[in-house]
């Protein structure tokens, strides 16, 4: 059994959100935003299911320097010596090996658990039972984990892993296949041993940096440089100075899809990774005539199937409105069917346009 002293995270709280625009904003982006309605924002619910899992002390989260504040805000009990600052967009790799340094210098037997800060996750009795055995799997086995979801349609916006054995939670994986076409991934659902990707992992922090040595020598030796200042004053002038130099590569490409010891584990919890305000509106439980509404009160006439957000408690009213997204933000009110709210990243380059920074 994997001690739990051993154990580690890391939250992912980079992004921008742009999808969940106009809530969401450069400025202040969708993970620390209470999209839910729960009273917590994404980031907070994130570190709160952490619990008895991973101790306070071992949680890590990797974020971009403007979001510093927002982070020691919502997270006040993290130290700031767990929050570590990009300074520059370099996509998973380099923030995850460079996580896995910090954590691997201080104990070279910790396996981490890494998480995005803005994923929906169900059933959190069956995720703590779940992440608890990947660790305990990473701590006895040379293995790279991924988390698979048992698809529930052919969605065409996540990432699929072809598996071996589809009745085996451990299993290896034979493909990795990035939002395929609608035929494919109808095949893929049809199939029944394609499992979405959900971009949460585990591993020990040992297996993770042999696998930088052997697919991308080039960054860790970049980074191993920095080793010295972890903890001291410099090592913000290290990442200042070097963190740029880093490719800017996910750590599927770098190194997932080149090991030969990736395996899956078969997720048993619910997931989504809200990606779209639709996709927020299937996670939450529908009112009458299946409208859903967050801080929020809704008189619907005639109106169904609508998914209704305000940053404040407003009342909204709609006539004649069928499967539509409507978000109330500040100054900036969108109207959009809910079908095509991917369109809703170039609504907001088109907002950009304007010449207003602060409206995206």
């Amino acid at each position: 059994m994997n001690e739990i002293n051993n154990n580690f995270a890391l939250i992912m709280a980079g992004g921008v959100g742009s999808r969940f625009w106009p809530t969401s904003k450069t400025s202040f982006p969708k993970q620390f935003i209470d999209l839910t309605g729960v009273g917590r924002s994404l980031l907070q619910q994130t570190f709160d299911r952490l619990e008895g899992i991973v101790p306070p002390d071992q949680i890590y989260v990797l974020t971009n320097e403007r979001y510093k504040s927002l982070v020691t805000e919502q997270l006040p009990n993290i130290g700031l010596e767990h929050i570590i600052c990009e300074p520059a967009m370099r996509n998973t790799a380099p923030c995850l090996l460079y996580g896995a340094l910090k954590i691997h210098d201080r104990n070279p037997n910790a396996c981490t658990v890494v998480l995005p800060s803005d994923h929906f996750i169900g059933d959190l009795p069956l995720f703590k039972k779940d992440v608890l055995q990947a660790l305990t799997h990473a701590s006895l086995h040379n293995e790279l984990l991924t988390f698979g979801i048992p698809p529930i349609s052919p969605h065409t916006g996540y990432g699929y892993l072809e598996v071996e054995d589809q009745d085996n939670p451990f299993t290896s994986i034979t493909t990795f296949t990035e939002k395929p076409s609608e035929e494919k991934a109808i095949d893929f659902f049809r199939a029944g041993n394609y499992f979405w990707n959900s971009g949460i992992f585990v591993w020990s922090t040992q297996v993770l940096l042999e696998g930088f040595k052997n697919f991308q020598p080039a960054m860790l030796s970049l980074f191993q440089a920095g080793i010295p200042t972890f903890g001291t004053k410099e090592e913000q002038v290290f990442l200042d100075a070097e963190y740029q130099k880093a490719e800017s590569i996910s750590i599927d490409y770098a190194i997932l899809e080149k090991a030969q010891n990736i395996s899956m584990i078969k997720a048993s919890f619910s997931w989504n990774d809200l990606g779209t305000w639709a996709s927020l509106y299937d996670q939450l439980t529908p009112g009458k005539e299946e409208n859903v509404s967050v801080n929020a009160k809704i008189i619907a006439q005639e109106s169904k199937g609508n998914m209704v957000y305000s940053s404040k408690d407003k009342l909204i009213v709609v006539k004649g409105l069928e499967d539509f997204v409507i978000v109330d933000q500040e100054d900036i009110l969108l109207i959009c069917p809910k079908g095509d709210d991917q369109s809703v990243k170039q609504l907001r380059d088109k907002a950009k346009d304007l010449g207003d920074d602060s409206i995206v």
